[in-house]
């Protein structure tokens, strides 16, 4: 666990040093997020979906991050709207409010707190749920909220569809009758390590607290829905449900505990959608989610 925090922690830190060194140009980080959305998450995702094994009591945990992403647009259009924010700040907080940081910090902190049983589920509700989310509901969203004029549905889904993580996730379903070979499995565990210190390496390079006052409303509600209200739905929900096996309760209350996903944050800038603030749920929210997630975690135990 500690490795874990001081890995996150160290390229968080790193990015904000690199921005205040003066040696990278505005808008680099631009550079590191097509990297990350076009090369290491496609590389991470072609490699893990096609290996992962999904049983039928897994559904819980692949439904539930479909459930509070959809349940996320309803909420931020009904209270954003009265703290002031725009349309494009209420819809950064629907991408990094409603979709968790389910593979950076999630598959890590379940593999340390819950064994390898705890993260074989989050697997489940990281790939199935909140990757292919991102890949569909939340792609879409973007697109639909950063174009100037309505777009026809058939240029969006072609946008959706031509999307590289979710090209990704079809070819590796399509090969998951032949395997990898142990060369190409290599070069996709290799460009997928780069994922996690890259992206977080962009959200310190886009990192700015000046002005983070102004900000304090809508990161109250942001934060206060992904990492209160989301997970302690979900443990109510799931503690009602007769028949689950504990060590689903507890990984999926773990995986919705989450703080706001780093790849989220990342497409809200790419598409212009209030990037400060996409930014500010992430550096904000992961380090409140290792005191939070652990806490939740022992409630529902």
């Amino acid at each position: 666990m500690s490795s874990v925090i001081g890995l996150l922690g160290t390229c968080l830190l790193l990015g904000v040093l690199a921005r205040r060194s003066g040696r990278f140009a505005e808008g680099a980080a631009g550079a590191f997020n097509t990297f990350v959305l076009y090369v290491a998450l496609p590389a991470l995702v072609l490699r893990v979906m096609h290996r992962l094994e999904f049983v039928p009591e897994l559904v819980v945990a692949a439904v539930v991050p479909w459930l509070y992403y959809l349940a996320a647009g309803p909420f931020f259009r009904l209270l954003g709207p009265r703290l002031g924010l725009s349309r494009q700040s209420v819809m950064a907080l629907v991408l990094t409010g409603g979709l968790g940081n389910t593979a950076f910090v999630g598959l890590p902190m379940a593999e340390a707190l819950l064994g390898q049983g705890g993260l074989a589920v989050a697997v489940v509700a990281d790939q199935l749920g909140s990757f292919l989310v991102l890949s569909t509901l939340a792609t879409l969203a973007a697109t639909r909220a950063s174009a100037e004029e309505p777009l026809p549905w058939r240029v969006l889904a072609r946008k959706v569809a031509t999307f590289p993580p979710f090209v990704a996730l079809v070819v590796s379903l399509a090969l998951r009758p032949w395997g990898f070979p142990i060369w190409v499995d290599t070069v996709l565990e290799r460009l997928g390590a780069l994922l996690t210190p890259l992206a977080l390496f962009s959200v310190g390079l886009q990192l700015r607290l000046t002005g983070v006052r102004r900000r304090v409303p809508a990161l109250v509600l942001g934060l206060s829905y992904k990492l209160l209200l989301v997970p302690g739905v979900v443990m109510l929900g799931l503690l009602a449900m007769p028949g689950l096996a504990p060590v689903v309760v507890h990984a999926t209350v773990l995986q919705a505990a989450m703080a706001p996903m780093v790849s989220a944050a990342i497409l809200a800038a790419e598409h212009k959608l209030d990037p400060d603030l996409a930014v500010l749920m992430v550096g904000v929210g992961i380090p409140l989610s290792f005191a939070t997630a652990p806490l939740l975690l022992s409630l529902v135990r």
